[in-house]
C-alpha cells in the first residue's frame, strides 16, 4: 500500500502539542525539506531544480508557525490557512475555506490536500482534506497519548490511532520513527529519499 504524504498531530504523554509531516512521491522522489525564514519548506534536493518547471505542486512551505499557531500541510494551501489564522480567522473555518477554495491537485493522481493545525494557546487541534469525492474538516481537542493523521492516498480520511500504543515522544526524530514504524503505518510502502 502506497499512502503518499503524511500529516498527523498528536498530543504527547508529556503533554506537549506536535505536528508532523512527511513527504514521499512516486514521481517525484528526488526532494528534501529545509528551513527557510524560520518555515519549514519542500524543495528539490541538489541536482534536481530543474523538476520545479514540470510540476507546480512539488515546492512549497509544508510548516508555518508563529507564538499561538503551527500549520502543517502538503502543498501550497499551507500559506493561506496560516494567514487566514494571523487575520483572526478560527481554524474550522481557515482550513475549510482554503481547502475548498484551492480543491485537489489537478495533477494525474488527483492528489489530496491535506493539513493540520494547532493551537497552543486553546491547545486544540484540526485537521483536513479535500479529495474528489468531497471535503472533510474536523476541529478536535486531543487526549494525552492521542494523535490523527490523514494521508494523500489510501488512508485520506481523518482518522484517529492509538492501537493500544502510547504516543511518547521527546524528539522530531522520535515521532518520525513513531509515525512510520509503530503507528498505523508498518505494512506502507515510503517512496522518498
Amino acid at each position: 500500500m502506497y499512502v503518499g504524504r503524511i500529516v498527523s498531530i498528536g498530543l504527547t504523554e508529556q503533554d506537549k502539542l506536535c505536528v508532523m509531516y512527511r513527504v514521499s512521491s512516486r514521481s517525484f522522489p528526488n526532494r528534501v525539506i529545509s528551513e527557510l525564514d524560520g518555515n519549514l519548506s519542500v524543495i528539490p534536493s541538489e541536482g534536481h531544480h530543474s523538476d520545479i518547471y514540470t510540476n507546480p505542486y512539488i515546492s512549497y512551505n509544508c510548516l508555518r508557525h508563529n507564538e499561538r499557531y503551527a500549520v502543517v500541510g502538503n502543498g501550497t494551501h499551507t500559506d493561506p490557512v496560516f494567514e487566514k489564522l494571523e487575520n483572526g480567522m478560527n481554524m474550522r473555518d481557515a482550513l475549510a475555506n482554503v481547502l475548498l477554495a484551492m480543491d485537489y491537485e489537478h495533477d494525474s493522481y488527483s492528489t489530496p490536500r491535506i493539513a493540520a493545525i494547532v493551537d497552543k494557546k486553546s491547545r486544540n487541534t484540526a485537521i483536513g482534506v479535500v479529495r474528489p469525492r468531497g471535503i472533510e474538516v474536523e476541529v478536535l481537542p486531543l487526549k494525552l497519548g492521542q494523535y490523527r493523521y490523514v494521508t494523500t492516498y489510501e488512508k485520506n480520511q481523518n482518522r484517529s490511532e492509538n492501537s493500544g500504543l502510547d504516543f511518547n515522544v521527546f524528539t522530531a526524530e522520535t515521532a518520525s520513527e513513531f509515525i512510520i514504524s509503530k503507528g498505523d503505518f508498518t505494512n506502507c510502502i515510503f517512496r522518498s529519499k
